[in-house]
């Protein structure tokens, strides 16, 4: 399998894993923070949009592009995530952020993330390829010292993560 290969298009199976990897992510995240987080899905997801979470009782919004990678794939089972974005769909604001997820299929539980300011990821990654994509390749390993390192989290760690994130937008908001 090529690094090149975009996931979504293999098969409908790709298709319905990714969608359930979303599933988790909301799901988890609402029991994480005891329903202070809330979190929308889109029906249609071709603007880059995947999740958008609210903090309850707050008017500001984080949309969350999710990129899923199973543990049945070669790459998460050598330790490695490796993704890849669209330049046509990939709008860098404030409220946007990046997900990358690696998935225990077994265990139904997501056993590392990365969620990086959409700002960030456009500063970070070099151009698109020859298919019009950024290639995102992180380290699953947690002492892994790579350049994605500083936005890797642990399962219980990113609904808080998304809160913070929630608050700085709050806070930009209110200046």
């Amino acid at each position: 399998m090529s690094d090149d290969e975009d996931y979504l298009d293999k098969s409908a199976v790709a298709a319905r894993m990714g969608k359930a990897a979303e599933h988790l992510v909301a799901a988890s995240s609402i029991l994480v923070t005891g329903g202070e987080l809330n979190v929308s899905t889109s029906l249609v997801d071709d603007e880059g949009v995947d999740l958008v979470f609210h903090r309850r009782g707050s008017s500001a919004t984080l949309a969350v592009q999710v990129k899923a990678r199973m543990s049945t794939g070669t790459q998460v089972q050598q330790g490695r995530l490796v993704a890849f974005v669209r330049s046509q769909t990939f709008q860098p604001r404030a409220e946007l952020d990046m997900l990358f997820v690696a998935v225990d299929v077994e265990r139904g539980v997501i056993m590392t993330a990365w969620l990086i300011p959409s700002r960030t990821f456009g500063e970070m990654v070099t151009e698109p390829n020859s298919k019009g994509r950024f290639r995102f390749s992180a380290s699953i390993k947690p002492d892994s010292k790579d350049r994605w390192a500083p936005f890797r989290l642990t399962a219980a760690e990113l609904p808080r993560r998304i809160l913070a994130r929630l608050a700085e937008l709050e806070k930009t908001r209110a200046e």
